[in-house]
């Protein structure tokens, strides 16, 4: 919305204005004795006095910290065919730059035997009073049969280790890949940068 210039009106000549050097002298004598009793009644520490209007307008005003959002108690898009779901790791921090900070989650089946893959989910946290974390991204699905070793956040870039199989003949207890994913917010999504990595004994 355009905001309209104020027009300054030209300050009237008063003819009280014109002071004789004996009204200044006196002004100046009365000024000074104010300045020093101001003095006088600083506090005892004798920490000069500050102009709080002055320093509340170079402050700027500062809410609460904004919270991540908690991985706990979020019901995922992973199907465990009944069994419970667990976040394994999480990671905190701003992934697209709005002053807010997202969560990184790893989740898993609790299949109470083995070891089932992940998949890395992005959580929000709405700023209304009483919303709940919600699921936004899915950075891995479960199907890629890989799991998350590492999972950090930092400087808007999520780096997870993943380990798995090279093919359905590895047994599930010897995984025997290992790839460096990486994933950034940049246009609208998540972009991953994936290591390659030859089959080996991991």
């Amino acid at each position: 919305m355009p905001h309209s210039h104020a027009e300054t009106a030209p300050l009237p000549t008063l003819e009280h204005s014109r002071t004789r050097p004996v009204h200044w002298l006196a002004t100046a004598t009365a000024m000074a004795a104010v300045i020093a009793a101001a003095g006088l009644v600083q506090p005892a520490t004798g920490t000069p006095a500050t102009d709080t209007t002055t320093a509340a307008a170079q402050t700027p005003a500062k809410g609460p910290l904004a919270t991540a959002p908690d991985p706990a108690g979020v019901g995922y898009p992973l199907d465990c065919k009944g069994a419970p779901q667990t976040v394994t790791t999480s990671a905190q921090g701003d992934l697209d730059g709005d002053g807010r900070p997202e969560t990184v989650a790893a989740v898993r089946c609790d299949a109470g035997s083995g070891t089932p893959p992940h998949a890395i989910y992005v959580l929000v946290q709405d700023p209304a009073e009483g919303t709940h974390p919600r699921v936004v991204a899915t950075l891995l699905e479960a199907a890629r049969r890989q799991t998350a070793t590492e999972l950090t956040v930092r400087d808007g870039l999520v780096t997870a280790t993943l380990v798995g199989y090279s093919s359905p003949d590895v047994p599930r207890y010897s995984p025997d890949t290992k790839q460096l994913a990486k994933w950034r917010w940049r246009d609208g999504k998540f972009r991953q940068e994936l290591t390659d990595s030859a089959a080996r004994s991991v």
